[in-house]
């Protein structure tokens, strides 16, 4: 089991959302939980590679050495 983000607005009677990795492609659902399974569908179709050339973000962790950190800071 994992916890996985994901931005949902409320649209007249649905709700419309997309997984945060995932911000392309947005699914809907008459209730909130109706969206949260639509959603778990969508994951599935990511990682089992059903939905092709899908762009996907993750976070870059980018460590500077102190050197480099001193000399940005004198600029």
């Amino acid at each position: 089991m994992r916890t996985i983000k994901f931005t949902y607005w409320q649209d007249g009677d649905f709700f419309i959302g997309f997984l945060n990795e995932y911000p392309d492609y947005q699914t809907q659902g008459t209730t909130k939980e109706e969206l949260a399974e639509n959603l778990k569908d969508l994951l599935v179709d990511f990682e089992s590679g059903q939905v092709p050339y899908a762009r996907k973000i993750e976070e870059l962790l980018v460590l500077l050495c102190h050197k480099a950190l001193k000399g940005a800071l004198r600029r």
